[in-house]
């Protein structure tokens, strides 16, 4: 491979030039492996903050950064394999009832999933709240669990994309997040070397929503469809509301305890309705002709979702942590939710201890946030509202100062708007 010279690459995409296949390969490459120092990539990654990447610079980024690493391969499984990613959100525990669901309808679901970082929570640490459960395993245990099982949602390897480990990492002290490019390089990366053959994003748009905008939304799920499809997977998206927070918790045990309640057949409407509508969309890209409803109604997916725990080493009949602490906020009058502000929620959980300011920070298992109503459900002036978890009563007050107006309420009935809101393949 040739070798250039990363500053003529940093002003070319600084005075708004492209770089060149050749170029982009040899500066993952280099980067990964440290001939380009992390100064010199903090540039280029404001330089493409603001100047972008083009329709043919973005697929080779990307494939660049898969080939830093390995890309597993599912070929053995005796069924298709489908895939989920959400861009974050709050109460978002769709990938927990999900997974299950999908496996059960006779798609194999390989989610890789991370931790949460700031407002919006992660997968893992929701799971490990069930007693004995571990996230870490190996290719080939993964492999042994989606044959016998049908479905596994484990950590990411260190294989996987190590480029876009060391580039977000950067990108998250340098202000350089914000980059639709970037943003769907680097998700895109790690769902195509996982090596899915089918891939459905939920990529949500609102308050409590990375992007808050429709229009971004929209234009970060055109991106990664693309690049999605430019890999040869087979990629739809879904844009859907994050406005108000999904179902009625956010946080850890509590959120894995409705996720129970879905699997059993009730839980909130809009999680069942988000978790049926991406798995209608999973079992097409794969294939599978499937009702997703009839597999829930049955108790099917519920079997799997035990199997699955018990694979992992988890209890799925063990009790759930409970809050040394709780504190009940109450509503101030009679009348309908008209909005609930799904930010001020996920940091409420936050300060409760259920996420974490740092990567290396610990996280409570029983800590975050219920409620009882949300847009367009009748409330009584007292009735409970919210209900707050925690093993530290220090952190109540700020928890309960995030709340406060995070609420209105209408004396007139509230239609709540659609969930998903638009549909892009």
């Amino acid at each position: 491979m040739s070798t250039f010279d990363v500053v003529d690459l940093i002003r070319t995409k600084r005075d708004g030039g492209t770089l060149s296949d050749d170029e982009i390969r040899w500066l993952i490459a280099a980067y990964t492996d440290g001939r380009v120092g992390d100064e010199q990539m903090a540039a280029l990654a404001m330089a493409i903050f603001f100047r972008g990447l083009d329709d043919r610079e973005l697929p080779t980024w990307t494939q660049a950064m898969i080939d830093s690493g390995v890309r597993m391969d599912f070929s053995s499984l005796s069924r298709p394999t489908a895939d989920k990613h959400s861009t974050g959100g709050v109460g978002d525990k769709i990938t927990l009832p999900l997974a299950p669901l999908v496996a059960a309808c006779g798609v194999a679901v390989p989610q890789l999933s991370g931790r949460g970082l700031g407002h919006t929570g992660g997968t893992l640490d929701k799971l490990e709240a069930i007693p004995g459960w571990r996230a870490a395993l190996s290719n080939e245990e993964m492999l042994a669990q989606l044959e016998d099982v049908g479905a596994v949602i484990c950590a990411a390897g260190s294989g996987l994309a190590p480029a876009d480990k060391k580039l977000y990492a950067l990108r998250d002290v340098t202000g350089t997040v914000e980059s639709i490019a970037m943003i769907s390089a680097s998700i895109m990366s790690k769902k195509i070397a996982e090596g899915t053959s089918a891939l459905v994003l939920d990529v949500k748009t609102g308050a409590g929503a990375f992007m808050k905008k429709r229009e971004d939304s929209d234009a970060l799920a055109r991106t990664m469809v693309a690049l999605g499809k430019a890999a040869g997977v087979n990629t739809v998206a879904l844009v859907t509301d994050m406005c108000a927070p999904l179902g009625r918790s956010a946080g850890n045990a509590v959120e894995v305890a409705e996720s129970v309640e879905v699997l059993a057949g009730g839980g909130p409407a809009d999680v069942v309705e988000l978790t049926l509508a991406l798995a209608r969309e999973m079992l097409a890209c794969a294939g599978v002709d499937a009702d997703p409803a009839a597999a829930l109604a049955s108790g099917r997916a519920m079997d799997v979702w035990r199997r699955m725990i018990a694979a992992q080493g988890g209890d799925p009949d063990a009790p759930l942590p409970v809050a040394r602490h709780t504190e009940v906020v109450r509503a101030a009058s009679d009348g309908w939710v008209a909005s609930m502000d799904a930010l001020a929620v996920g940091l409420a959980a936050w300060r409760l201890g259920a996420g974490r300011a740092r990567k290396e920070d610990p996280v409570q298992a029983a800590a975050g946030v219920t409620w009882t109503a949300s847009v367009g459900d009748p409330v009584r002036a007292g009735q409970e509202l919210f209900r707050l978890h925690t093993d530290d009563a220090d952190r109540l007050p700020r928890a309960l100062e995030t709340l406060e107006g995070a609420v209105a309420i209408s004396r007139e009935p509230v239609e709540r708007g659609p969930l998903v809101l638009g549909r892009i393949t």
